[in-house]
């Protein structure tokens, strides 16, 4: 029986997420059901797309972003939004200052926090999660005509609730062998300003590194770009590539891109 039957995907990604890898679900599954009595372990775990759909039984999630991983385990608690949401640019705006000023008040772990930051995301340009130098969200108001908000998140619980979510650099971590590590960092391009620290050529350089270091299965996808492939194949990486949806970047541009899949310790 194949894993997709046996752990159906009930439960979608419950933010936007630019690059987030939904799609790759059904090819990654391949590679899980092999394994899936490890632990999964994501240093970058970004929107959730990936964790929903394998739907271990044990992970550790983690993610530069602290808002994203404060918003999740809010969902753990089973989060119920009771504030109004509307797609309208006043309110947007509104709730984009309210939720900087909880930043700067030292309130960024807040249900309230989670909350706006859901709606932020949902109504915010192109799905992006931005933030200035000052660790400001910064997204504009978005172009969409009907968005479809979610108030109640009490299905989320149970699935998360054996989930352990961590906030800070991917070298924090403390793996153990068997775990299996599925690793997205941002794509290897201009725009690279998930969170107000960034993500460098040097980070992902530092990623695929520590990643090799791992001694059990680890995935990594990224654009194929020249020094990308050149990277992991150098450090001894297993690679393929495969047509991806079309990107959505920063300025709008939705160009094709063809994604890389870098695998270790990983039969055929």
């Amino acid at each position: 029986m194949s894993i997709a039957l046996a752990v159906p995907e009930t439960l979608g990604p419950p933010l936007k997420w630019a690059g987030g890898k939904r799609w790759l679900v059904p090819l990654l599954r391949g590679w899980w059901a092999r394994h899936k009595h490890r632990r999964l372990v994501e240093p970058l775990c970004g929107g959730l797309g990936v964790a929903l759909g394998l739907r271990p039984e044990r992970a550790l999630l983690n993610d530069i972003n602290p808002h994203s991983v404060n918003f999740y385990r809010w969902l753990q608690r089973g989060l119920l939004i009771e504030r109004a949401m509307e797609n309208d640019e006043a309110r947007y705006y509104e709730a984009r200052a309210l939720f900087n000023g909880l930043v700067a008040e030292g309130r960024a772990d807040t249900e309230e926090a989670a909350a706006l930051f859901y709606y932020l995301n949902r109504t915010g340009y192109n799905g992006l999660c931005r933030f200035n130098g000052s660790g400001g969200y910064n997204v504009p108001f978005g172009s969409y005509k009907r968005i479809n908000y979610t108030w109640d998140f009490t299905e989320y619980a149970p699935v998360l609730s054996t989930w352990s979510f961590e906030c800070g650099d991917f070298e924090r971590l403390v793996l153990s062998e068997d775990d299996f590590v599925y690793a997205d960092p941002p794509y290897d391009v201009e725009f690279t300003r998930y969170s107000k620290e960034g993500f460098t050529w040097e980070d992902q350089v530092r990623l695929a590194q520590w990643l090799a270091r791992h001694n059990g299965p680890v995935v990594a996808s990224n654009q194929a770009t020249p020094r990308i492939l050149s990277l992991y194949r150098s450090l001894g990486f297993r690679i393929r590539t495969v047509e991806a949806p079309r990107m959505i970047a920063c300025n709008g541009d939705r160009s094709p891109a063809t994604e890389m899949l870098a695998t270790r310790h990983l039969r055929k």
